[in-house]
């Protein structure tokens, strides 16, 4: 549509169905004079922190529902998905021919609602790479602090009392990242920074984007547990798909080093949680950091929120108070992109999409199912805590 034409000819309606700060809306204004953008945040929910797109508990008057519905009957793109209407948006919100996300992890959420199916002609994009430096130094932070003993130092700290004690460093450790899109490749490139030794696991379909990143080792996902051995930290940052549920299940966990740390920035479906609360009850494992869980948000009764050798982040470790911003330069990116023709970045991938009865654990072919041979994991390792044993 390069007249910024809509597909009945008018002007090219944008709503925006989350919470924007109005400084970011008015750059898509500024950006395309020619396009109707549509900002109305009494009919929204309010942000409660930066870069909040769900907001606080919001109910509309039966005057502004009949606003927001007329508004959404008028669009032709919306920016995020209307959490306030998710079951009925294809009928609600029938001219939308491209949805701009602001997460990554959407294939879950659209295969629930199989907008695939009832909007086949919709363009869905994700916000791949927009949360890659946060979640990479949220990383960079639980291996720091797992590395250098912070757990040491908070104990101390609140009894006052002076005891030295040695942590280890984290030059020729080893470090097997699970996932090389945006977020993984950061990953990689940070940790190579503080002389870890990555390893990368990911797909062979395009091996040019992996060609400059300092890895010591590519991978392939069906070698995945030859390298398990090795992972004195692992980071998993691949999506919720039918083929990662349960990805790193209790006999991959099992594969570890003693004393090696797990990372989940990907999605709680990855892990067998109960499998991961064990290894880490038992010291097989010497900690966790973790963003995502099974069941958001984490039940007050889950052991992990009492463990000293874990990290519980309420999924914000990838969100940030610039996180917009770069929000609004991938989305103004597309939108030239959409009124010149172009394709547009970040499309949502068909083998994405988590179709609902496969969300309780059925997993295909892939990741699950056609590794090599199970392979018995070392322990000849000295824990990355650098003591000899797990670290308590």
């Amino acid at each position: 549509m390069p007249d910024g034409s809509s597909s009945g000819g008018d002007t090219l309606t944008v709503l925006i169905a989350s919470p924007l700060e109005a400084n970011e809306v008015a750059r898509i204004g500024a950006a395309h004079l020619g396009v109707r953008v549509v900002h109305r945040p009494d009919l929204i929910a309010p942000m409660r922190f930066p870069a909040d797109h769900i907001g606080a508990p919001f109910t509309r008057t039966v005057r502004q529902e009949s606003e927001w519905r007329a508004l959404l009957a008028q669009a032709d793109i919306l920016f995020d998905f209307d959490r306030t209407h998710l079951a009925d948006l294809p009928e609600l919100a029938p001219r939308v021919s491209w949805i701009q996300a602001t997460s990554s992890g959407i294939g879950p959420l659209v295969g629930k609602h199989r907008y695939h199916h009832r909007m086949p002609d919709t363009v869905i994009t994700r916000a791949s790479g927009v949360h890659a430096q946060p979640l990479s130094e949220f990383c960079l932070m639980v291996i720091l602090m797992h590395s250098r003993n912070f757990q040491a130092m908070a104990a101390g700290q609140a009894s006052q009392e002076w005891a030295r004690f040695a942590g280890t460093d984290l030059e020729g450790r080893t470090l097997v990242v699970v996932g090389l899109g945006a977020i993984g490749m950061q990953v990689v490139r940070h940790a190579a920074a503080l002389g870890l030794r990555v390893i990368g696991v990911g797909h062979l379909n395009e091996p040019e984007r992996f060609r400059d990143l300092p890895l010591e080792l590519f991978v392939p996902i069906a070698q995945f547990d030859d390298v398990l051995p090795d992972a004195e930290f692992l980071v998993l940052v691949v999506p919720h798909a039918a083929d990662t549920v349960g990805l790193l299940n209790r006999e991959r966990i099992a594969m570890l080093p003693r004393g090696s740390v797990v990372i989940n920035i990907g999605r709680g479906a990855l892990i067998d949680e109960p499998a991961l609360i064990d290894a880490l009850a038992n010291g097989h494992l010497g900690g966790a950091g973790l963003d995502v869980f099974q069941e958001e948000p984490l039940p007050s009764t889950s052991p992990l929120w009492q463990m000293p050798n874990v990290i519980v982040s309420p999924h914000s470790a990838g969100t940030s108070d610039r996180e917009n911003a770069r929000l609004l330069d991938l989305f103004i990116d597309n939108l030239d992109r959409w009124l010149r023709g172009e394709p547009l970045r970040n499309v949502l991938a068909a083998e994405s999409i988590v179709e609902a009865t496969n969300q309780a654990g059925e997993a295909a072919s892939g990741w699950r199912a056609h590794g090599p041979p199970r392979l018995q994991a070392k322990t000849n390792k000295t824990p990355p805590d650098g003591r000899g044993a797990a670290r308590h």
